[in-house]
């Protein structure tokens, strides 16, 4: 096969490390802007609030598919698009401007600017672009807010649910379904040839049979980022450059579990992507905190 055949599946685990690192690099301005989402990340119940607001949403944007009122649904994804844009902004506004006024321009525009180009224009290396930067942030902020015993406690429930919600109930692919007919920028599209157009072609149907993207979700890419934060801010000890050994270990882990993804993946079946990334992720990090205890 040619190497084009192959460029897409590399850009996935590509995209995954750079989602990563932007997210550890946010993770000291959050810090400092007290982005927090929860106000004791040491508890485990923090893991189990999370799940509840998941489903709670899932299940309202799946009233809304089968109602079809998915102009809503494109609405309730533009405003939290917007309010994740406003903490990454606003974070890097508070550590680098001393000025409030100037501060909360320097939030407030870049966020309300790349809103409207999402939703004006959402072609696949646009959505992609910024994607990846929401992805980061939303990774920083829960990787701040949550320590490593509640964030592999999530981790574990949400790759079985992913399971069950894709091959049982198969719920994740109908929402998937309805926020590829919306446009919505919350999902990662990666062509597989060149001259593709999201706005013009979509991808095609979810099932079995050929596409002309493949698509990942955003969870995919942010579940193993959060540990890979959490680790980096929470366990101290040898670093490499920026990076904790155990974070290390689970960046590593998450980019393993997902090339495993893709080898099925590759086959043109939708698949959960949650089980081997978040395994691959909490596995490496085990591997990484071990060899931290040797040091």
């Amino acid at each position: 096969m040619k190497f084009s055949h192959y460029l897409p599946l590399l850009a996935m685990p590509a995209m995954l490390v750079i989602v990563e690192i932007i997210a550890i690099l946010l993770s000291l301005p959050m810090q400092e802007a007290g982005l927090a989402a929860f106000d004791d990340p040491s508890s485990i119940a923090n893991p189990f609030i999370f799940i509840v607001i998941l489903l709670v949403f899932t299940a309202f944007l799946l009233l809304l598919i089968k109602f079809k009122l998915r102009r809503f649904i494109g609405i309730i994804i533009a405003i939290s698009i917007f309010f994740t844009f406003v903490y990454i902004f606003g974070s890097i506004s508070y550590v680098l401007v001393a000025d409030p006024l100037l501060g909360l321009a320097g939030c407030l525009i870049p966020a309300i600017l790349a809103t409207l180009i999402l939703h004006l224009y959402p072609e696949w290396y646009v959505t992609d672009t910024l994607g990846i930067l929401i992805a980061a942030g939303a990774s920083s902020i829960f990787g701040i807010s949550l320590e490593v015993i509640p964030v592999i406690i999530l981790l574990v429930i949400l790759a079985a649910y992913d399971a069950i919600s894709v091959y049982k109930t198969k719920h994740m692919i109908a929402l998937a379904e309805g926020v590829v007919e919306t446009k919505s920028p919350i999902l990662f599209v990666i062509p597989k040839r060149r001259g593709y157009s999201y706005l013009k072609e979509g991808v095609g149907p979810l099932g079995e049979g050929e596409r002309g993207a493949f698509i990942m979700g955003m969870g995919d890419l942010i579940m193993p980022a959060i540990l890979v934060v959490s680790a980096n801010v929470f366990i101290q000890g040898t670093r490499i450059g920026p990076l904790s050994i155990p974070a290390l270990g689970a960046m590593i882990g998450s980019v393993a579990g997902l090339s495993l993804l893709l080898v099925y993946v590759n086959r043109g079946k939708p698949q959960a992507g949650l089980p081997p990334i978040n395994g691959g992720a909490i596995l490496g990090f085990l591997a990484g905190y071990a060899l931290h205890l040797l040091f």
